[in-house]
């Protein structure tokens, strides 16, 4: 590192400036302490002082950029070192053109400080939000998060090749960075674990709709469990019962079966179609509704009415 680095004036180096006081940037102090070189602007409207940086500038564009192709941004930095040391390094020194600038920085590497033996961290750090799909913006990308991260604050931390996402301290997902638009850059163990999530969700919805219609299937299917009966398909079943036969047919198979000590879908059915054939009714068809109509049609569970009663009795009572 060279031991002093000119800065022009500009807000990433110099937030403020009265005359000789200087107000730098936070950032630029914290690198400068880093490599320990002294940070110095130059003086305002002085555009000789950095006159060799603009012509640099120019040199690096019209030499180095113009016609040139890459792939990507390692294979364009890989070429810049190319260039630096080949014919960059090769052309004359402004200073001394009996030598070249290879030669110069030779004679120069004894002057300047040694490296610090870890790098600075430049690393884009920004605080995202997290809604309800398990996803993060960033740079107008969407990279994925586990399911049970959403609806938070999350931090991302960038390099140029990779998207690290932290919840607080805890990494939780960490993904090559994207430098396309509207790209969804995905981990497959986070669509995975979230669509068995769903499935087991879905499971949890059938059993909990099936328990506040015909409370005793809890103790039918509790039973059923310690018998190592297959509890999805055992739901699926019963809910399917309720459908067809409605609340009382089923409320009554199931008691049936809990007092035969048989709690099983089978032996719920040949309870109902006993019931059925004793009333000679012909079979149930079952009808096949959209589920918005379906969840507009939830049984629910009448609770007693003695409340009114109390309630009409003190308004009777003069006192």
């Amino acid at each position: 590192m060279p031991r002093v680095a000119l800065y022009d004036n500009l807000k990433s180096a110099v937030l403020e400036r009265q005359g000789a006081v200087i107000r730098f940037n936070p950032t630029l102090l914290a690198l400068a302490g880093h490599y320990r070189f002294e940070p110095r602007p130059v003086a305002v409207a002085r555009g000789n002082e950095k006159g060799r940086v603009e012509r640099a500038i120019r040199t690096i564009r019209d030499t180095f950029f113009a016609g040139r192709s890459f792939t990507d941004l390692a294979d364009l930095n890989a070429q810049a070192d190319a260039w630096t040391v080949g014919q960059a390094g090769d052309r004359r020194c402004p200073e001394d053109e009996t030598i070249t600038v290879s030669e110069a920085f030779a004679q120069e590497k004894t002057r300047l400080l040694a490296l610090p033996g870890d790098n600075f961290p430049t690393e884009e750090v920004r605080a995202v939000s997290a809604g309800k799909t398990p996803y993060v913006r960033f740079d107008l990308n969407d990279y994925s998060i586990p399911h049970t991260c959403v609806a938070r604050t999350l931090t991302v931390s960038a390099s140029p090749d990779r998207v690290r996402i932290l919840d607080g301290a805890p990494l939780i997902a960490a993904h090559p960075r994207s430098y396309d638009r509207r790209q969804q850059i995905e981990i497959p163990e986070h669509i995975a674990t979230l669509v068995q999530y769903k499935h087991q969700a879905a499971a949890h919805r059938g059993t909990d709709r099936l328990v506040q219609a015909v409370p005793r299937s809890r103790e039918l299917l509790e039973q059923a469990a310690e018998r190592g009966e297959p509890l999805g398909r055992t739901v699926r079943t019963l809910t399917d019962f309720l459908e067809a036969y409605g609340v009382t047919e089923l409320t009554i198979a199931i008691a049936e079966a809990l007092e035969r000590g048989v709690p099983h879908p089978n032996a719920v059915r040949l309870a109902l179609e006993r019931r059925r054939q004793v009333k000679a009714v012909p079979p149930p068809l079952a009808v096949i509704l959209p589920e918005h109509v379906k969840r507009k049609d939830v049984p629910v569970r009448p609770h007693s009415l003695d409340g009114y009663d109390q309630l009409r009795e003190s308004a009777d009572d003069p006192y």
